[in-house]
């Protein structure tokens, strides 16, 4: 069962990487895709201007719209997000986010593991109201054009499949490079850096996409759901969980990926994913 459903999780995670940056040929001319697909996002976190990249971010999408004068909230950006959010919380970060796969190969580095400090879970949503909402907003109220203040400054998937592949193929843009870019390659190398001792670091502290999805885990219809009768409360899945939560007792939480990985070790088959509650009888 735990290989099943373990292949089954990197397949979807592969494919899904792959369908989001299609267009691999143009890493090696950093031409940036403009197609159609770019006038739709994709569920995870995947930045834009990356060469390969077929459809957009929605965080980037977020703050574009959001940070022009005129336009205010984006309706298609922040109803694609509650949508997902609503039918599938985080599952989306566990499945299909091509940055949440990364952190994930990252972290089968040989090195120490480690677990984050509690309390920086909570910074990913002090990220998401300043830098994706808060300073966006404010330039569209009070100026012609918002700062995209989250890619501009933070987002270490943009220096990684933006900035980076750019700078290697175009010369003129090396000469460019200045103390900002300094910034993000030191952002991008901590995250980089989080992720081999953390499991999934960024997610856990910084990213914002995840704050969404995680502040819909609790009503989105797709979950981890507790067999109640079956759990016998022996802590197994608390010890196994990658995402440091209790998953018997915070089967709603905002932290849970749905990675499955408490659902296999469960001895007595208490956890499950699900569509809606109900109670398994023995």
């Amino acid at each position: 069962m735990h290989f099943t459903f373990n292949i089954r999780r990197k397949f979807v995670q592969i494919v899904m990487s792959c369908i989001t940056n299609w267009e691999l040929t143009n890493l090696f001319v950093g031409k940036i895709y403009k197609g159609p697909g770019k006038n739709l996002c994709t569920p995870g976190l995947n930045c834009y201007s990356c060469p390969a990249a077929t459809l957009s971010c929605p965080i980037g999408a977020l703050q574009t719209v959001g940070g022009t004068s005129g336009f205010g909230i984006s309706l298609y950006v922040s109803g694609f997000l509650l949508l997902l959010g609503l039918l599938m919380g985080r599952f989306v970060c566990g499945f299909l986010c091509p940055f949440g796969f990364f952190q994930e190969l990252l972290h089968k580095l040989p090195v120490t593991k480690k677990k984050l400090f509690h309390p920086l879970i909570y910074v990913k949503y002090i990220v998401l109201a300043v830098f994706v909402l808060l300073v966006p907003l404010w330039g569209a109220v009070f100026g012609s054009q918002g700062l995209p203040a989250f890619c501009q400054y933070i987002c270490p998937a943009g220096t990684l499949e933006g900035a980076v592949p750019m700078l290697l193929t175009h010369p003129e843009i090396r000469q460019a490079v200045g103390i900002l870019f300094g910034w993000k390659i030191l952002v991008l190398l901590g995250v980089v850096a989080g992720c081999t001792f953390i499991y999934r670091f960024f997610c856990k502290a910084l990213c914002p996409l995840g704050a969404i999805y995680g502040l819909l885990n609790p009503v989105s219809m797709y979950r981890v759901r507790l067999a109640k009768q079956r759990c016998i409360d022996c802590g197994i899945c608390q010890e196994i969980c990658p995402m440091d939560i209790n998953p018997a007792r915070q089967t709603a939480s905002a932290e849970c990926i749905m990675c499955g990985k408490c659902i296999e070790a469960c001895p007595h088959q208490a956890l499950y994913l699900g569509r809606e509650i109900k109670e398994r009888c023995c």
